[in-house]
């Protein structure tokens, strides 16, 4: 046979395989069945690393073949540092219990993967640029923002670092990564243990309209409802997730509805504003109005009565936000990634 028969007759070449996306740090870290933070410790060496751990992870990486990619960081050195962006005033910041066990949560991660965190807080749009400026200034390595409200800027899908939300945000905007609780799901359990006692006439101190918590609290609260078939006319209020806007929403849903027999609130510090303002109109807890709140802060359990309230996982949202953007490092190209955390209810005194 000739060489040119040889060829003719040769079988054609597969077709090119598939393409797949490179797999992240994050992926190393859920197949070796270790936190991101861990993940990260083994690559540089860390000695605060038992044997075995690193033994997984290394086997890990050479079952999906992770390669150490730094090439999109390769006009700079890296920073060993991530910005935790809270947008909100520094009282709230400081006052609020959900903040500061966020922070925790969060440092304790970034500490065990060797890493600072940069704390910045945003009160009005020049500083969103202030803060775009420094983050695309190569001061960190990755952001995590915290308690958005309203649309977001469009300066935040274009820092050129990885980037994670806490909470859906509201438009669809930049294609961002986000961690959440499952706050519909958390509403409607509350809601539902509040008719499963027999209470008909249930009202909700909602949250900002402007925060896709606000918004998926109330969603639950209504959808609930409804399915139960009751109204809702002149049973809603809204706070700023504080105490005080709570505690003057309440006074206003009784002068509307003096029946009311359970008030749904949507943070725990605003449930504490409710149980005032039920105090001071004469109102027993539980025995003339349940009340339900949302978080599961230290508060829930140091109110008179302790409250019922719907844990969201602050700790485990902490923890998957620096996983997702550590394992987003490094990354040339990258698909958003969305998690969404199941929500628990727990029962206490007040309803």
């Amino acid at each position: 046979m000739s060489r040119s028969q040889a060829a003719l007759s040769a079988p054609a070449p597969d077709p090119m395989p598939p393409q797949h996306t490179p797999p992240t740090l994050a992926d190393v870290a859920r197949t070796a069945g270790v936190s991101c933070a861990t993940a990260s410790r083994v690559l540089t060496g860390s000695a605060r690393v038992r044997p075995e751990t690193r033994h997984q992870v290394e086997q890990a990486i050479a079952e999906l073949g992770y390669v150490r990619n730094r090439a999109p960081r390769a006009s700079r050195d890296r920073t060993g540092s991530v910005a935790f962006v809270v947008c909100e005033d520094d009282i709230r910041v400081f006052a609020d219990p959900f903040f500061a066990r966020m922070l925790w949560s969060v440092s304790r991660e970034l500490v065990a993967a060797d890493m600072q965190l940069v704390l910045l807080t945003v009160h009005a749009a020049r500083d969103y640029r202030a803060v775009s400026k420094y983050v695309r200034g190569g001061h960190v390595d990755g952001a995590l923002f915290v308690s958005v409200h309203g649309k977001l800027p469009e300066s935040l899908d274009q820092l050129g670092v990885p980037t994670v939300l806490c909470g859906r945000p509201l438009d669809s905007g930049p294609n961002l990564s986000y961690v959440d609780a499952d706050n519909v799901g958390g509403a409607e359990r509350a809601v539902g243990h509040l008719l499963t006692q027999g209470r008909d006439c249930i009202a909700t101190v909602a949250g900002p309209t402007d925060m896709s918590a606000g918004v998926d609290r109330l969603a639950g609260y209504r959808k609930t409802l409804a399915a139960a078939g009751f109204d809702d006319s002149g049973l809603i209020g809204y706070g700023d997730f504080g105490r005080v806007s709570a505690e003057h929403a309440t006074y206003r849903i009784l002068d509307r509805n003096p029946g009311v027999d359970a008030v749904f609130a949507a943070s725990d510090l605003m449930a504490g504003g409710v149980l005032r303002a039920l105090r001071r109109r004469g109102r027993r807890v539980p025995e003339d109005v349940a009340v339900v709140g949302f978080d599961d802060s230290p508060l829930a359990q140091h109110t008179e009565p302790q409250l019922t309230t719907v844990r969201q996982p602050i700790d485990a949202m902490g923890a998957r936000m620096v996983t997702e953007v550590l394992g987003l490092a490094g990354q040339r190209d990258h698909a958003p990634v969305h998690v969404v955390l199941d929500t628990e209810l727990v029962t206490r005194d007040s309803a």
